[in-house]
Formats: C-alpha cells, sequence, structure tokens
C-alpha cells in the first residue's frame, strides 16, 4: 500500500502547514536509523515520527524509540501499527508539538547513549534546531533530514554566503557533518526543494555558552549582515560608543568588520564582557 492509499484509507491527507512530506524511500531511512542507532544500546528521541518511515528501522537498531507526533491521525496510525512494540515498551508514543514541548524529561528512563533524529518539517527547522541545541550536553549525537540550504548554513565556515546566526548557535554546541543528501523523490509529496541529512555531535566542551549575552551579540551581528559591527552592535547593553569600542578591543574583535567573519569564540568573547543583568 502506498503512501497516499494508506493515508486515503484513514480519511487523511498530507498537511501543509505542517511541513508534511514523508519519506517513503526505505533504502535511506535505514541509513538514517544506521546513523543515529550504531549501537544497539542506543535509545533515541524520534522528532515528527509520521507515518513511522523512520520508526521501524530505529526499533530494528535501538533498543528504545521515544516519539513525538504532533498529528494526532498519523498518532493513532502508528498505534495500530507499531502495538507490538507499543506493548513491549520498546517504543513511546507521544502526542505533542516538539517546538513547545520540553526534551529534557523524554531523555530518561535508559541507561545507554540518547540521539535525537527525525526528519524535520521545513517550517519549524529553526525553532527544532534551537531545541537541540539545549539538550546538546544529555545527546550522544543528533541525525536530522533537513532542507538542503539549511544543512549548507549548518556547515558554512566564517566570511562566507552561508554563515549566519543559525550557523554560530548550532556549532557553538556541535560538530556538523553532512551524511548524504535526499532529492525530493524520495519523499510524498514531492517536496520544491532538495534535502540533506546531516549529522551534529556535540563538542566535548562546548565552544561557547548559550547565555542570553550570546544570543543577543549574535543576532545583533546578524540583524542586517551589511552593517559593520560599530553600527550592529551600537547601545547593546546600554553600552555607550566608548564602552563599545573598550569591550571590542578587549575581545580582539575590529568594529570595522561584519558580523560574518567572526568565529563563534569571538561571539564568545565579547558576550562574556556583558553586564551581569544581561549574561
Amino acid at each position: 500500500m502506498t503512501i497516499a492509499e494508506k493515508l486515503r484509507e484513514k480519511g487523511l491527507r498530507p498537511r501543509k502547514a505542517l511541513g508534511q512530506n514523508f519519506l517513503h524511500d526505505q533504502r535511506i531511512a535505514r541509513t538514517i536509523a544506521e546513523a543515529a542507532a550504531p549501537t544497539r544500546d542506543t535509545s533515541v528521541l524520534e522528532i515528527g515520527p509520521g507515518l513511522g518511515a523512520l520508526t521501524v528501522p530505529l526499533l530494528a537498531l535501538a533498543s528504545r524509540v521515544v516519539a513525538l507526533e504532533k498529528d494526532p491521525g498519523l498518532a493513532a496510525i502508528l498505534r495500530e501499527e507499531r502495538s507490538d512494540e507499543l506493548g513491549t515498551g520498546q517504543l513511546t508514543l507521544l502526542e505533542g508539538d516538539a517546538t513547545r514541548v520540553d526534551w529534557l524529561p523524554l531523555l530518561e528512563g535508559s541507561p545507554g547513549p540518547w540521539v535525537v533524529a527525525g526528519n524535520l518539517p521545513y517550517s519549524v527547522t529553526g525553532l527544532l534546531l534551537e531545541r537541540v541545541t539545549t539538550v546538546a550536553r544529555r545527546i550522544e549525537r543528533a541525525v536530522f533530514m533537513l532542507q538542503v540550504e539549511v544543512a549548507e548554513r549548518l556547515a558554512a565556515a566564517p566570511d562566507t554566503e552561508n554563515y549566519g546566526a543559525l550557523t554560530v548557535f548550532v556549532q557553538a554546541a556541535f560538530a556538523v557533518k553532512r551524511l548524504l543528501n535526499v532529492g525530493s523523490g524520495a519523499f510524498y509529496p514531492r517536496p520544491e526543494v532538495g534535502s540533506a541529512v546531516v549529522v551534529l555531535t556535540p563538542h566535548a566542551t562546548p565552544r561557547a555558552e548559550e547565555t542570553a549575552a550570546f544570543r543577543a551579540v549574535v543576532r545583533a551581528a546578524f540583524g542586517q549582515r551589511r552593517k559593520t559591527l560599530r553600527n550592529a552592535w551600537r547601545g547593546l547593553f546600554g553600552w555607550s560608543d566608548d564602552e563599545l569600542r573598550e569591550a571590542a578591543e578587549a575581545a580582539r574583535i575590529p568594529l570595522d568588520a561584519r558580523g560574518e567573519t567572526l568565529s563563534v569564540e569571538d561571539f564568545a568573547r565579547l558576550a562574556a564582557l556583558a553586564p551581569t543583568a544581561h549574561a
């Protein structure tokens, strides 16, 4: 039975508002699962299991899968089709919005390493990547399918076109590796853009602490890419022009540069000089 037939049988159809493009290429699903669960003791938090294309190979490889699904109709199908694994406890299926649910309590109850995996809806990819940075110290890796343009941004180097705030936030917590590219024909319905699978591996020591000050420094620097840092950071933390100059000198950052030229560590040094109220 095809994905389209299965959805019609249940009175469902892909919901564009939820970014539902269902992976049907089993070879790709298996490759993602193998990257996520290379050893049997791995536990996986799966974001958006959909119809279970990735869930099934994950269950064949991992000791436990906790799947978080927003769509009640899809959750009902998974409950029906994966009743055996639900009964044994190998699979836990939760209904909720992954952009709002606290992930930390879900990463409990198993002694083995935890991994986060999923085919991320394009419309909320940024929000979900922000979420995974909050659990970086609790997981062994994250394996995500996402829009190829986002994959390029995540892996970008400073002073390149794709380097931006999202790059800095993710690279502060993770090393980024692109695993493979995926054509639109691997999905139903076919998305209008290409996809890629990335593996995010937490740094043993984060390159920067994601404090309120760090977020403010990075976002201001990329708010308008053509601005020099002198203009982008003017008034940051209530600093006068002289105070900003002194802070930049202490952080070894030229204010005539632009945000895309700075490394993660550059941003971290300036953020560390923020007043206590902003830290």
